[in-house]
């Protein structure tokens, strides 16, 4: 891999300038045209003219970088709320998902000069944006199986990531490389972390293993042992000593405790043991973003994980994700699941509740957004939906139904996402009803990339 060089200030900033006022203008003339919503057209346009546009827009900015397969919208979401001072300070950041360099060219772009940035970055494009925005921080949260199409072998990535975070690669001008926050019980994210000069290691968990089970250091099995802790059989692979971790569950409290036996309770809106993982990894990154020789409360001063995690609890909903909605007077929540880790994470949630259980709609498209690849419907504990009323839709509804029918789920089967909505209104809620007898229980909608979105917009 070739170290990119830092051009001087000087050598870029009219060609930036050039760069950035084309940016803005494609965007502005995206909306303007409802040809997109601004967030990626305007930054290719900018880096066409410009290649090394990113290196001058985060020059001025403390950077931190989040990265994985799953929870990188919510965890940078949160990030951004526990950064955001009650001074009235911004973040720069990617809000809209567009995780790829034009989405974070436009991002950062549009934000004041010098604010700090916390930029959501594709697996695949995480070397780069480490060579290019320099960062104080990166986090990485978990590596499985995603778009099967684009991304073919995790191994491989995890691979990428562990020359990306080498000192050769990741070092900045100041000789120094990020300061690495990683989950220390994905061991395919403790590989790809292990070249890192510098990481802190979070028990965040992982509920799936099935693509890390195979060592990558020797080739041997890793084996799986009760509170997360993992090692190959062969060699001395394993997890490594945590710096923090959670204990607890989502039911009856979870706290983040660090090696120094500190704790904190996670409180949050947003639901889901796997929102907790997040809000911990963000607990952990958030004060290494401030400069903790200020201790008068300036603006570079460290937030500590307390105020983090106060901060974070004010967060309801991200990009739509967990929100809620309504349809004909009945409560729905809308889920977003797009891998076999992701979908596992959201059975999990499902059953947090306890019975009894709600009607759930399942929508899955397979678009370029999604990848075009459903192999990975068939690694889905779809078994786990026993019991429920359940109806599949989406552009791959029928690949859905035959996934149920060998799980032994039945279904019904509707071509347009709102009328399979509306198939579930006529269903037995769990919730009360009304004294005549007016069905009121939540509905559960789980649906991946495009099919999320296309859900949304139309409840």
């Amino acid at each position: 891999m070739t170290v990119a060089v830092r051009p001087s200030h000087r050598a870029r900033s009219g060609r930036a300038a050039v760069a950035v006022e084309a940016l803005r203008l494609s965007n502005w003339l995206s909306r303007t045209l409802g040809r997109g919503s601004g967030t990626v057209a305007g930054g290719r346009v900018g880096l066409a003219l410009d290649p090394g546009l990113l290196v001058d827009l985060t020059r001025d900015r403390k950077v931190a970088l989040v990265s994985g397969t799953n929870g990188k919208t919510t965890t940078t979401a949160l990030m951004v709320a526990a950064l955001t001072g009650d001074d009235g300070r911004s973040v720069a950041t990617n809000v809209t998902g567009a995780n790829m360099p034009a989405g974070h060219a436009a991002a950062l772009a549009g934000a004041p000069a010098g604010d700090d940035a916390v930029l959501e970055v594709d697996e695949g494009y995480l070397g780069r944006l480490v060579q290019e925005t320099r960062p104080r921080v990166v986090v990485l949260l978990n590596l499985s199986r995603d778009q099967l199409d684009r991304i073919a072998e995790v191994r491989m990535l995890a691979d990428r990531w562990r020359v990306a975070l080498s000192p050769a690669i990741g070092a900045g001008a100041t000789g120094r490389g990020p300061v690495v926050v990683a989950n220390a019980d994905d061991p395919l994210v403790v590989w790809a972390a292990g070249t890192a000069p510098d990481v802190v290691w979070v028990g965040a968990g992982q509920v799936w293993h099935k693509d890390a089970v195979g060592c990558p250091a020797c080739g041997g099995v890793i084996g799986f042992g009760p509170g997360g802790g993992w090692a190959c059989e062969r060699c001395d692979f394993a997890r490594p000593t945590r710096h923090a971790w959670l204990e607890g569950t989502g039911t009856d409290g979870t706290e983040l405790v660090t090696a120094g036996d500190g704790r904190h309770r996670i409180d949050l809106r947003l639901p889901g043991w796997f929102n907790a993982a997040n809000a911990a990894m963000v607990a952990v990154a958030a004060p290494l973003m401030g400069d903790t020789e200020d201790d008068g409360g300036g603006r570079g001063a460290a937030v500590s994980p307390a105020a983090a995690l106060a901060r974070m609890a004010a967060v309801r909903e991200v990009a739509g994700r967990f929100a809620s909605a309504e349809r004909h007077g009945r409560p729905l929540r809308l889920l977003l699941a797009k891998n076999p880790a992701g979908w596992t994470a959201i059975f999990d949630l499902l059953d947090e509740g306890g019975p009894p259980v709600a009607p759930t709609v399942l929508s899955v498209n397979a678009r370029t957004a999604d990848g075009l690849d459903t192999s990975w419907l068939w690694d889905v504990p779809f078994e786990r939906l026993a019991g429920r009323v359940v109806v599949a839709t989406g552009d791959r509804r029928h690949d859905l139904a035959v996934r149920l029918r060998y799980a032994e789920v039945p279904c019904s089967v509707v071509a347009d996402p709102v009328e399979a909505v509306d198939r579930c209104l006529l269903a037995p809620g769990d919730g009360d009803r009304s004294g005549a007898g007016e069905k009121t229980g939540r509905i559960d909608v789980l649906a991946n990339y495009t099919a999320f979105a296309e859900l949304r917009c139309r409840l």
